[in-house]
């Protein structure tokens, strides 16, 4: 729906007014929405979302299915089974110098909440924290990106169609529309982008000492020891990064690899290129585009950076402006200074990177900001420990990438740099709730006895308490 700047905060008065009656719900009446939402996107919508992705930036419907609808839907599984054990009041101990009490945790709705959401999958990461939210137990506006323009608007008729504006609604608008958003005092935002304009959020968001979570991104790097199996760790790195064209925040951002075998893997990726793409990446149906004319132009001053500074295309390189089109490149000799080497690429071009021993490599990881996600592949077990006890970053997977985005048992997100917060699943939930402390006195307990006037014997039950309990 189109809200004009003036309305935004009437939207959002109405949506504080009714959080009490959202976050009074049970249970079954959040899974019943989440429900309604899972129908929405498995059957009602299905087709549209796929004819709109496919519009914004020609995403395969395979991939569409897979990582925009599936993860969305496989959430709402995994929450709708464990959300009457999450709401529950929880017991935890009371100490003995408090006998007479008992204690517990209660999940509470943080109330009001905004979801900033970016453009490269746009229905998964406006839609995922959605479920977390609902789950939660708030009321929540939704800003997805106006670079996916028929995304956007499609999910902004999903939202329409299954709720009232005063409990969930979804605005559409530029930077000027997340700008006003951002002045409301709402009691969380979820944002996910880049660092840069994750710090405008939290900014905005400390005029209102509002909580965030902020899902960034930042360089992930590969490391690759020369115990792997190259054809089988490349096909997994061309998977992972290759997907969305690259435009994923947890893609391999670029590889570290032992020196020795650096010419094997080469030429298993431009082998791998031809299984996954053929011969022409462009006329393949299973590789998607850049997203617009501007992040087209961004990643080509990149290349062309590098190119001045005397790297080496080992493959891939040619583009095509006017279908936003970057075939899928490996570039090695990177000058350390190079754009490649200094920003996230976000894009389907993949720096290689050699390293002689793996001392080495971890320094150069630990001279980089943290980064969202780590990939390791060796079968030494000596040598996985080394880096996971010599790195810091905010998810790792070992021997394959991406996949601990799908596991909703494991917290996702970053650290520092690259993030704040978790989220999936538990986690998720937890991001958006307050952990409510309550305490029940029953009997007279021991600080009962202990008012003043202050006197000997007081003076000694204090002291046996310090030295007992």
């Amino acid at each position: 729906m189109s809200y004009s700047d003036n309305m935004f905060a009437s939207l959002f008065d109405k949506q504080k007014a009714n959080q009490f009656n959202i976050g009074n719900t049970n249970y079954k009446e959040r899974v019943k929405k989440l429900k309604k939402l899972k129908h929405a996107l498995e059957y009602t919508y299905k087709q549209d979302i796929r004819d709109a992705l496919y519009a914004d930036f020609k995403k395969p419907q395979l991939e569409v299915d897979l990582t925009e609808i599936y993860p969305v839907i496989d959430e709402i599984k995994f929450v709708s089974k464990n959300l009457k054990t999450w709401l529950k009041k929880q017991q935890v101990d009371t100490p003995l110098a408090m006998l007479g009490s008992s204690s517990y945790i209660i999940n509470e709705p943080k109330g009001v909440c905004l979801i900033i959401s970016p453009w490269n999958y746009p229905v998964n990461l406006t839609f995922g924290p959605l479920v977390s939210a609902i789950a939660g137990g708030n009321t929540v506006i939704l800003k997805p990106s106006e670079m996916t323009p028929n995304t956007s608007s499609l999910m902004a008729r999903i939202v329409a169609d299954l709720f009232e504006e005063n409990e969930i609604a979804l605005v559409e608008g530029e930077v000027k529309t997340s700008k006003a958003l951002l002045e409301l005092p709402f009691n969380h935002i979820f944002f996910t982008g880049s660092p840069t304009v994750g710090k405008i959020v939290m900014r905005a968001a400390s005029k209102h000492l509002t909580s965030v979570t902020l899902e960034l991104g930042g360089k992930s790097p590969t490391i690759i020891d020369d115990s792997v199996d190259i054809d089988k760790v490349v096909g997994k790195i061309v998977y992972g990064k290759f997907m969305n064209a690259g435009q994923t925040c947890i893609a391999p951002d670029y590889v570290l690899i032992d020196e020795r075998i650096k010419s094997k893997f080469i030429a298993s990726f431009k082998n791998q290129i031809k299984t996954f793409y053929n011969e022409n990446p462009e006329s393949s149906e299973s590789y998607s585009r850049i997203v617009n004319e501007k992040h087209f132009k961004r990643l080509l001053e990149s290349l062309e950076d590098s190119k001045s500074r005397n790297s080496k295309i080992e493959s891939g390189g040619h583009t095509n402006e006017s279908e936003n089109y970057i075939e899928p490149t490996l570039i090695s000799d990177l000058d350390s200074k190079s754009q490649l080497m200094q920003e996230e690429i976000f894009g389907p071009v993949l720096p290689l990177k050699t390293y002689k021993t793996l001392e080495e490599a971890v320094g150069y990881i630990n001279s980089k900001e943290k980064p969202l996600a780590l990939y390791i592949y060796s079968k030494k077990k000596k040598n996985i420990n080394y880096i996971l006890d010599n790195t810091r970053a905010g998810t790792t997977c070992v021997n394959h990438n991406l996949l601990q985005y799908l596991n909703h048992n494991l917290p996702f997100g970053g650290s520092n740099n690259s993030g704040i917060g978790k989220s999936h699943g538990y986690f998720g939930f937890l991001e958006f709730t307050n952990q409510r402390s309550l305490l029940k006195q029953h009997t007279l307990g021991a600080v009962d006895l202990l008012k003043p006037p202050y006197t000997n014997w007081k003076q000694k039950i204090v002291d046996l308490t310090i030295k007992w309990f």
